[in-house]
């Protein structure tokens, strides 16, 4: 019976070893890019758009960049797994490219310029490149000043007011009051005491992004276990040990849920305070483009900002990894 099921009959019904490897994934999604890049190709623009041809050419290189990999994505370990994990939001994005050429470029039922095909998005980033370039070099600078400076602020006074008792009968009352307030209500106050639009927005981001940061500081402070403490002072541990030793890292988890929140308020937030006098940066140009109902430019500002967004998401992910690895049991 074992001879039987081991014949060379019942391995011909068996698939190949080298078909086994195959990502099937890869090769669907490589049609629907493909497809994509066909229906870029064949058939007409209701209007003018510029940058077709390059937006089917990279739709194309994609394309054969993912049949490629459905072949290939096992030699490339860590890679190879995470592309072939990615498989299904590959089709999604294939067949999203496809529908959205048809509904925008190709049949004006989602009509300019309230909407924009992709390759619109696209000559965007070719024609206006540079100005775009310092827009986000100018968001970047407000963002990084103004959190940073919001997260250390509230980071102090969270650990004081998780800390000191005394401190915190006075100061979480009026942390309570401020907290549900947005932050943009406080523009008219901030643009009357600081000297310069640039600087009230950087007060804005820093209130937004260290509001959350101070919040889940003292709460992360004060629900430290006592015992901690206490074994601690028994070996002689100073106040500065234990506030630095003790309560700031087994705090952590709960600072970084406040690191997360302040980064997603402080990136809406700027955009505002960009919009009311800000010079340049990418809530400006957005302002700006609306104003002349050039909405495809507001579409790609708008990509931009969610792609700079999400990879400070990652850099702050990789770095609460980092800092809590030793908490992961705890997590």
């Amino acid at each position: 019976m074992t001879d039987a099921l081991t014949s060379p009959a019942r391995r011909g019904l068996e698939a190949p070893a080298g078909l086994a490897k195959i990502w099937p994934a890869g090769l669907l999604a490589s049609l629907v890019w493909a497809a994509a890049a066909g229906i870029t190709l064949a058939l007409p623009d209701v209007i003018p758009w510029g940058s077709t041809d390059l937006f089917a050419a990279l739709m194309a290189a994609g394309a054969l960049t993912l049949v490629t990999l459905a072949f290939t994505a096992e030699i490339f370990g860590r890679f190879g797994r995470a592309v072939k994990a990615a498989g299904p939001w590959l089709i999604a994005l294939g067949i999203w490219f496809a529908l959205w050429e048809l509904s925008t470029a190709k049949t004006g039922w989602l009509p300019k310029p309230f909407f924009s095909p992709p390759q619109g998005l696209l000559q965007v980033y070719v024609s206006d490149g540079a100005r775009l370039g310092l827009c986000i070099v100018y968001t970047l600078r407000l963002w990084a000043l103004g959190y940073f400076s919001g997260v250390i602020v509230g980071f102090l006074t969270g650990v004081g007011l998780g800390w000191a008792p005394r401190f915190s009968y006075w100061g979480m009352p009026l942390l309570k009051l401020i907290g549900p307030v947005p932050a943009t209500a406080w523009i008219p106050v901030t643009f009357y005491f600081f000297p310069s639009t640039f600087d009230a927005s950087i007060f804005i981001v820093a209130l937004a992004s260290g509001i959350p940061v101070a919040i889940l500081t003292s709460a992360g402070v004060a629900s430290v276990n006592r015992a901690y403490f206490d074994v601690a002072r028994n070996l002689g541990a100073s106040t500065l040990f234990l506030i630095s030793r003790v309560a700031v890292p087994a705090a952590l988890p709960q600072v970084f849920v406040g690191l997360f929140m302040g980064l997603y308020y402080s990136f809406a937030v700027m955009v505002v305070a960009e919009m009311l006098g800000a010079k340049y940066g990418l809530g400006w140009y957005i302002q700006f483009q609306t104003a002349y109902s050039a909405y495809a430019n507001v579409y790609a500002t708008l990509l931009i900002m969610a792609v700079l967004c999400a990879g400070l998401v990652k850099l702050l992910f990789v770095a609460r990894n980092r800092l809590l690895r030793g908490q992961e049991g705890f997590l």
